[in-house]
């Protein structure tokens, strides 16, 4: 039995990365820790807010990897001399990723009270018409 994929199909030339992009999507909302919200703030603006109480800026790390924003903490317990009676609050490193379409770009980042504050903004390409000219031979 072969693999059906839209990718493949004759009418859709050039769209082979859709299908890797879909696959990578499915693949990136696996866990649900940090909790996010995904806001529409405009036409062209949106917000993503992580909560990651306890994480310092230093702690967070933002990259965008071939339309792929991936935000990233860990936090250094390396000279914690503390004694816990009980641990509730996890300190744990997590992975979370966004898969951008083509024009939206990180406008900027902000921590405030424990909330990660990523600000994306879409750029509206100009519509382009191409006339093609056909040569005789």
């Amino acid at each position: 039995m072969t693999k059906s994929s839209f990718g493949g199909h004759p009418f859709l030339l050039g769209f082979e990365q859709l299908e890797r992009l879909v696959e990578r999507t499915a693949k990136a909302g696996a866990d649900g820790y940090p909790p996010y919200n995904i806001e529409r703030l405009g036409d062209n603006d949106y917000r993503i807010t992580l909560a990651v109480a306890g994480f310092r800026d230093g702690d967070l790390q933002i990259t965008v990897e071939d339309r792929q924003l991936v935000i990233r903490g860990r936090q250094d317990d390396g000279e914690d001399t503390r004694v816990f009676l009980h641990r509730g609050i996890a300190a744990r490193q997590f992975q979370r990723s966004f898969v951008l379409a083509d024009g939206v770009e990180v406008a900027g980042a902000r921590l405030e009270n424990g909330l990660l504050h990523v600000d994306l903004r879409r750029s509206v390409p100009e519509p382009v018409v191409q006339t093609i000219r056909i040569v005789s031979i």
